[in-house]
């Protein structure tokens, strides 16, 4: 086998936003030869991640991830984007961690023999966050700690809160993919970022209400109202929010808790004037979080809301691909001047 006419190929580019779907290739192979892909991603904190598949070589002599099934490895069949999802950590129980944007995170691809282990080829999908005019700004207003993402264009744009969990830390990349497809979206930190405290006694739901403010007054944002987008425990700041704050028209809260756990005592989201959007996994290890999102439907039933739960089961990565486009879908239908008023 001559390896230099084997050529491994990330179409339609090596380089993408990190939302993109990309297809692998493998092309020049000894026809129905067995050939082992791997992938492999190191994050901002050191942990590495990987995956493998096998496969077998059509009669051109090439591997098209896109029609050909897996024989084994980290998943079997077809899976256009296996090696990207199936990815876990070396390190058990690790999530992958981005702090910086404005870098991509490079994903390694190599073509193996299968018979011999030998390398036949290479190359790395560069997965971006930020396309090109968009603006980034740290954000020390007052007592709010944050960045802002601006998407390029005229505007003005829809605006979002993106609450992260706890843990004491901003986290970017959502919020930075989200004003990709056109929003205005404040990555807010809450706690352990800078000079806000590591670990508060209570949280004081006016930071949050200064945060709205502040969002709604930039002169790229579109009113009347913002959105929030929340998961796990600030899935409870964002149900508070939504139903103390005025200015909010839409909430998406995934995998979050619609109770103070502490007070036993719910939220009163009755008193929402924004529409919800409620997403769940049925595997969920820190709290019932269907539980908590069904509770949350039957009361905004009890007040005459309309409430829909779309989807069906699925794998995870099939799952957050369903998930990413309603949620886009939604702010969409919800943060624009059509929307009901909120104050």
């Amino acid at each position: 086998m001559a390896y230099s006419q084997i050529r491994l190929k990330i179409l339609p580019s090596v380089r993408c936003l990190f939302d993109k779907l990309v297809q692998v290739r493998v092309e020049g192979l000894t026809p129905h030869k067995q050939v082992e892909l791997r992938s492999r991603l190191v994050d901002d904190r050191g942990r590495i991640f990987k995956a493998s598949a096998l496969y077998k070589a059509d009669e051109t002599g090439q591997v098209d991830v896109c029609r050909a099934p897996s024989l084994g490895g980290s998943y079997t069949g077809v899976e256009p984007m296996g090696l990207f999802w199936a990815m876990a950590p070396e390190t058990p129980h690790s999530k992958l961690l981005k702090k910086n944007v404005l870098s991509p995170t490079l994903v390694e691809i190599e073509a193996m023999s299968a018979e011999t282990g030998e390398l036949l080829a290479s190359e790395t999908n560069e997965r971006g966050y930020m396309t090109e005019g968009m603006k980034r700004i740290p954000v020390q207003e007052g007592r709010i700690r944050g960045v802002l993402f601006i998407p390029p264009g005229e505007g003005p744009f829809p605006g979002i809160v993106d609450l992260y969990t706890f843990g004491g830390r901003l986290t970017e990349p959502r919020a930075s993919l989200l004003a990709n497809k056109g929003f205005v979206v404040l990555a807010l930190a809450y706690m352990g970022y800078e000079d806000l405290p590591k670990n508060p006694k209570k949280l004081d739901l006016e930071y949050f209400d200064e945060a709205v403010t502040y969002l709604r007054r930039q002169p790229e944002v579109k009113g009347p109202g913002i959105g929030i987008i929340s998961i796990s425990h600030s899935g409870g700041l964002a149900l508070s929010m939504s139903s103390f704050l005025s200015g909010i028209s839409a909430t998406v809260c995934i995998n979050g808790c619609n109770a103070n756990t502490n007070r036993a005592s719910q939220f009163p989201i009755e008193r929402a004037s924004c529409h919800f959007l409620f997403a769940v996994s049925e595997d969920d290890h820190n709290w019932n979080s269907v539980f908590f999102a069904n509770q949350a439907a039957a009361t905004l039933r009890t007040v005459g809301s309309k409430v829909a739960f779309g989807g069906e089961p699925k794998a995870h990565s099939e799952a957050q691909l369903d998930l990413w486009e309603r949620v886009q879908q939604f702010f969409k239908s919800h943060l624009d001047n059509k929307s009901r008023p909120t104050c």
